[in-house]
């Protein structure tokens, strides 16, 4: 079985939105909370890149 699931990091963060550095730790930070509030289990300091292109609009995949 061979599962793929691309994260996004704060430093992928910081280039496609444009923010700094504390900005983008502090979304990776929200984001992560809502997902452990919803029970998902995290791995700290990044976030699945399906869940970010869902929160902030322009950022979908084609």
């Amino acid at each position: 079985m061979q599962v793929k699931v691309s994260y996004i990091t704060a430093n992928d963060i910081m280039e496609v939105l444009g923010v700094g550095r504390s900005k983008a730790y502090g979304i990776v930070r929200e984001l992560n909370q809502e997902l452990e509030e919803s029970g998902y289990n995290v791995i700290r300091g990044k976030v699945p890149i399906r869940y970010f292109q869902k929160k902030f609009y322009g950022c979908e995949s084609e």
